[in-house]
């Protein structure tokens, strides 16, 4: 069962690296990001998306970078169904809006902080015959990578009127080395157990939840599982509500070697493909 680690205690790095091994997530308090501004990010980017201008950064194809409207949000692989939810993407290179950029930067650069020393942790904790499948040190793989990327995904209240089936994220895996989400403004993250049950991960806010993506998968030739997850549609009052999170997905640069099937770059464009984004 998932279990929450304190990021300051001695024993961090193996706790919270022996959680991602059993379960594919790892859950953590008392990490460096600033609760402050993860409350000012959410309240201006529920302004964002409540206004008209939102348009005007329509995502660019090629590049992935800017506003995906609801209407070509994903379609997880193996569902027909869009999921409910709209997003922006940031990438330091790419479109922002202006008044929001500097708080998103400063974000990024923390979140991406602590990302990078949980990859560190997964390294320096990997078994010996894991971390002889790995072509560079983790570290490396991300070392000046322009693709790691922050989503800021907008979940709108539930109106009634939805596609039969749609949830706010259908079951999916993510893509990449590894996913740090700070604990949103609403609950419904779930993860699939190995028995096939759903469990509700604890996401008091403060906590961040961390999960292993698709490549970390291949990478350590399956050692760490890129555990199936969603989000639920709210039930009651709070389906009133609109839900916003803040996942960066943690990439290595595109020539890294994952296996002997995939480099970063090729995975990434296969996924996207499946996902019908690109």
């Amino acid at each position: 069962m998932l279990s929450v680690v304190d990021y300051t205690a001695e024993n961090a790095a193996q706790e919270f690296v022996k959680s991602l091994h059993e379960t594919g997530f790892g859950v953590l308090k008392n990490h460096p990001i600033q609760k402050e501004l993860l409350e000012s990010i959410y309240e201006n980017w529920a302004g964002f998306f409540a206004s008209e201008n939102k348009d005007d950064f329509h995502f660019n194809v090629e590049t992935q970078d800017g506003f995906f409207p609801s209407n070509v949000s994903e379609t997880a692989k193996g569902f027909t169904v869009k999921d409910i939810k709209e997003y922006f993407h940031y990438y330091p290179w790419g479109q922002c809006p202006a008044e929001l950029k500097q708080q998103l930067q400063d974000y990024y650069d923390q979140a991406n902080a602590v990302a990078k020393t949980l990859l560190n942790w997964v390294e320096k904790h990997s078994p010996a015959d894991v971390s002889e499948k790995y072509s560079i040190a983790l570290s490396k793989m991300v070392e000046e990578s322009q693709r790691t990327l922050l989503r800021i995904l907008h979940y709108p209240p539930i109106q009634g009127d939805e596609e039969p089936g749609a949830i706010r994220a259908a079951a999916h895996e993510d893509i990449n080395l590894l996913t740090v989400l700070p604990a949103a403004n609403a609950s419904g993250l779930q993860v699939k157990l190995k028995d096939g049950s759903w469990f509700d991960v604890p996401g008091d806010f403060g906590c961040i939840i961390v999960n292993i993506g698709d490549m970390l998968q291949e990478a350590s030739g399956g050692y760490f599982p890129s555990t199936t997850h969603r989000v639920v549609n709210p039930e009651g009052q709070d389906k009133t509500k609109s839900r916003i999170s803040l996942p960066l997905f943690l990439h290595p640069n595109s020539d890294v070697v994952l296996s002997e099937r995939y480099t970063a770059g090729s995975y990434l464009d296969e996924r996207l493909r499946e996902l019908g984004v690109k």
